[in-house]
């Protein structure tokens, strides 16, 4: 088989789907053994190692380059080591456009997943450097990142890619789920750009049909389930600072973002009977992966936390790859 893409950081396989939905023939490394054992359930072409053990000379097919480094160092909810270390990542961006070793200051981060952002860019300048560019990259992250993929635009361009970055909104891509994602598009030729929404935006209180007209109304976890009757979902987080304070939401609105703790949000009938709680089948498809997606190994539901949406990375895919319509969402293109 001939491999026209590679993707790093590879997952359970959303943005593989995506790719392939648009058109591409994606291998993916993974180093974790539960989202790889999904990815073979699943047959998608899958090296089970750690993407730092390889070169794009590995991969002599791909043209694409694809890329969701870990992101909990960069979350909010999470410690907050990545945060901290943002003015520490650009720098070392830099320097690697540059073609100094930054070895000693990988080993030195508090968190090593820190430095796993940085993998993308080592696999780029590689190629550059070996006169086999890639013609396209593609990658996606918490919007905590977006000074990271800022970065990236600045050296990108400046070896000759046109680039485009920006925060989108999943549900503005058919995805029964409100999730901003920083990305980032670069393109050898043409003009690179972010895709443009298909759907609304989703707004607390403003119906579904409201809106621009030419868009489609945002999906609803109603029409993504298969479930008997309307519910609530109340979420595990606060809203305002305050822990008691539950965010709800109803069976006729997009889901919240999915996490690996999804299986705590609880689910109640109109009448406040407790329903079960969000299956793994479930929490997939709200991230746009079909009913019946052989989810594999353990600790399911951070992996379908961890994915990214099917819909949103097959629209990121198709414009890195061809796309020439420019988008109207927080985006730059160059």
């Amino acid at each position: 088989m001939i491999y026209d893409s590679v993707d790093l950081f590879a997952g359970p396989g959303g943005l593989d789907m995506g790719a392939a939905e648009a058109g591409l023939r994606p291998v993916g490394i993974e180093w974790d053994s539960n989202a790889a054992a999904t990815r073979v359930a699943a047959g998608l072409a899958t090296v089970h190692d750690d993407v730092r053990q390889y070169v794009p000379a590995d991969f002599p097919d791909a043209e694409t380059l694809l890329g969701g480094p870990p992101c909990q160092t960069f979350t909010v909810a999470g410690a907050g080591a990545g945060r901290r270390a943002l003015d520490l990542v650009v720098g070392l961006l830099h320097r690697m456009a540059a073609r100094e070793s930054i070895a000693a200051d990988l080993a030195g981060l508090d968190d090593v997943r820190t430095g796993l952002v940085l993998e993308p860019m080592r696999w780029a300048l590689e190629a550059i450097d070996a006169g086999r560019p890639y013609r396209a990259i593609v990658l996606e992250q918490v919007q905590q990142v977006l000074p990271v993929w800022l970065a990236y635009a600045e050296i990108l361009r400046a070896e000759g890619y046109s680039v485009a970055v920006g925060v989108l909104r999943s549900e503005q891509f058919g995805v029964p789920q409100t999730r901003r994602r920083a990305v980032l598009v670069a393109r050898l030729d043409g003009v690179a750009v972010l895709p443009a929404p298909t759907h609304r935006p989703y707004r607390t209180g403003v119906l579904q049909d409201a809106g621009d007209a030419r868009l489609l109304p945002w999906v609803s976890m109603g029409e993504a389930l298969d479930r008997l009757g309307p519910f609530t979902v109340i979420s595990n987080y606060g809203t305002g600072g305050d822990p008691k304070n539950r965010g709800r939401r109803t069976s006729a609105e997009p889901a919240f973002t999915v996490t690996g703790k999804i299986s705590r949000n609880r689910i109640v009938a109109p009448s406040g009977l407790e329903l079960p709680r969000f299956s793994h089948s479930e929490a997939g498809q709200l991230q746009g992966f079909p009913a019946d997606y052989p989810w594999s190994g353990n600790d399911i539901a951070q992996q379908v936390g961890n994915s990214v949406p099917v819909q949103l990375g097959a629209a990121i895919v198709r414009v890195a790859i061809g796309g020439t319509v420019a988008s109207s969402v927080l985006g730059v293109a160059a």
